[in-house]
């Protein structure tokens, strides 16, 4: 005889209604954006007096007036830049040669020292 009753039987839950009372999932995808509101367009945004936006996976300037003077400047830095890469490569180029041709002379060095200091006891032991 079990002292709190018998084991353990939950109540069943009732059937639900209707999964939804809304005639919404019934339409395609254009007709709900409309309907609903989600046709949001091109982000856009505003960054220091210059009006973007996001079109295919970039964001572009947005054409005006000035869009044509803004694209010149954009290539004329895009030209500047590439010079100042290439002019930084071949810096960057006479840097490794010029610690190559270091690091040779210091090896001669070192070299030239220990000899004569090999010329130096010799001499010594000849005294």
């Amino acid at each position: 005889m079990p002292l709190f009753g018998n084991t353990f039987s939950p109540k069943k839950t009732p059937p639900r209604k209707s999964a939804s009372l809304s005639n919404l999932h019934s339409l395609d995808r254009s007709t709900r954006e409309v309907e609903l509101g989600l046709d949001y367009g091109t982000p856009t945004m505003n960054l220091a007096g210059q009006s973007l936006k996001f079109e295919n996976g970039q964001w572009i300037a947005d054409t005006g007036i000035s869009a044509g003077v803004d694209r010149r400047e954009a290539q004329r830095l895009r030209r500047r830049n590439q010079q100042l890469e290439e002019e930084n490569n071949l810096l960057r180029l006479k840097v490794d040669i010029l610690l190559d041709m270091l690091s040779e002379t210091t090896a001669e060095s070192h070299l030239m020292e220990k000899e004569l200091d090999e010329l130096r006891s010799v001499s010594r032991r000849r005294k």
